[in-house]
C-alpha cells in the first residue's frame, strides 16, 4: 500500500511546492464531474503547490488496497511512467517513481518516503516525503528535489470515503510556466478521476 500511496504522490509531487505547512491560502482553481482543485502560493517557491478533493463510492479498505497496489497504481496516477516499490520496514514504505513529461521537457523521477497513520474515525493519512538522495540518480532523469504531500481518507458513511490528495514540490530543472500551471491542475484532478474510477469498479 505505502507503494502505491507513496507513487501517487510521486507523480502529483511531480510539479507543486516545497512544504505542506507553508501552503495556506488555498483558491479553488477547478469544479468539475465531482472533482475540487485547489492552488496555493508557497513562499519562497515559484510552483504551486496543490490539493485535490474528491468523495469516491468505495470504503477505505478498497481504496487502501488499489494504494498498496504500487504497479497498478501507475494506471491511475497522472503521467505515471514507472513506479516500483524500493523497501517496506514496519509502517513506512520507500517507492521510486518516473514521471512523464512532454517533449522536449526532462522527464523527472522521484523517491517518496510513506508513513501510514491510522485515525480513530477509521480512515488514513499517507504523509509523503521525497528523499532524493535514497537511490543513486539515474542517467536521462532528473531527479525530484524536494516533495511533501499526503493522502487522507476520511469514511463519510454510506460505503462512502472522502479523499484529500495534497502535494507541494520543487521539480528540479527548468520546467515551463505552460507545464507547471498546467501540471498542478491535471495532476491531482486526473489522479482523483483515476482512483475513483478503479475504486468504484471493485
Amino acid at each position: 500500500m505505502r507503494g502505491i500511496l507513496r507513487t501517487t504522490l510521486l507523480s502529483a509531487a511531480v510539479m507543486s511546492i516545497c512544504g505542506t505547512a507553508l501552503a495556506e491560502d488555498w483558491q479553488l482553481a477547478k469544479d468539475e464531474d465531482g472533482v475540487k482543485v485547489y492552488l496555493s502560493a508557497v513562499p519562497g517557491s515559484k510552483y504551486k503547490a496543490y490539493r485535490g478533493v474528491v468523495d469516491i463510492k468505495a470504503d477505505v479498505a478498497t481504496i487502501n488496497a488499489l494504494q498498496e497496489d504500487v504497479k497498478g497504481s501507475c494506471k491511475w496516477i497522472h503521467a505515471c511512467a514507472d513506479m516500483r516499490l524500493l523497501k517496506t520496514e514496519g509502517g513506512d514504505t520507500w517507492t521510486y517513481s518516473k514521471i512523464s513529461m512532454p517533449w522536449p521537457v526532462t522527464g523527472r523521477d522521484v523517491v517518496i518516503h510513506v508513513t501510514t497513520e491510522k485515525t480513530p474515525d477509521g480512515g488514513m493519512i499517507r504523509h509523503l516525503n521525497g528523499e532524493p538522495t535514497f537511490t543513486p540518480e539515474v542517467s536521462g532523469e532528473i531527479r525530484v528535489p524536494k516533495l511533501v504531500g499526503e493522502w487522507k481518507l476520511v469514511p463519510k458513511g454510506a460505503g462512502v470515503t472522502e479523499v484529500t490528495y495534497q502535494v507541494q514540490t520543487e521539480p528540479g530543472g527548468s520546467i515551463p510556466s505552460w507545464l507547471a500551471n498546467s501540471f498542478v491542475v491535471d495532476a491531482p484532478m486526473n489522479t482523483l478521476k483515476g482512483l475513483r474510477s478503479a475504486a468504484e469498479k471493485r
